[in-house]
């Protein structure tokens, strides 16, 4: 059974910087891609960002680049994103995803990350 976990959510100063952590398990994930996003209030699911668990390949939106960094510990099982610059307009619940050949098969429950101005 597949179980992904995000921790690291809270409130922060725009400007400031939050680290999230995902704690993968239930299989190997060598096969997956882990990705990143995130649901405003009153809006729908977006691409935040992806990592390729084999090769470590990323990929990011562009709202995000430049200030987030996605990394994953294979030792650990677990995928972090860590958040800088942070900006009012990435209020949102972050969710952990994991998937093959571009669907995200598996979700975790979110964390809420509030950017105060």
């Amino acid at each position: 059974q597949v179980q992904l976990v995000e921790s690291g959510g809270g409130l922060v100063q725009a400007g400031g910087s939050l680290r999230l952590s995902c704690a993968a398990s239930g299989r190997t994930f060598s096969r997956y891609v882990m990705g990143w996003f995130r649901q405003a209030p009153g809006q729908g699911r977006e691409f935040v960002t992806s990592i390729n668990w084999s090769s470590g390949s990323t990929a990011y939106a562009g709202a995000v680049k430049g200030r987030f960094t996605i990394s994953r510990d294979s030792a650990k099982n677990m995928v972090y994103l860590q958040m800088n610059s942070l900006e009012p307009e990435d209020t949102a619940v972050y969710y952990c995803a994991a998937g093959v050949a571009g669907t995200y098969a598996y979700w975790g429950q979110g964390t809420q990350v509030t950017v105060s101005s």
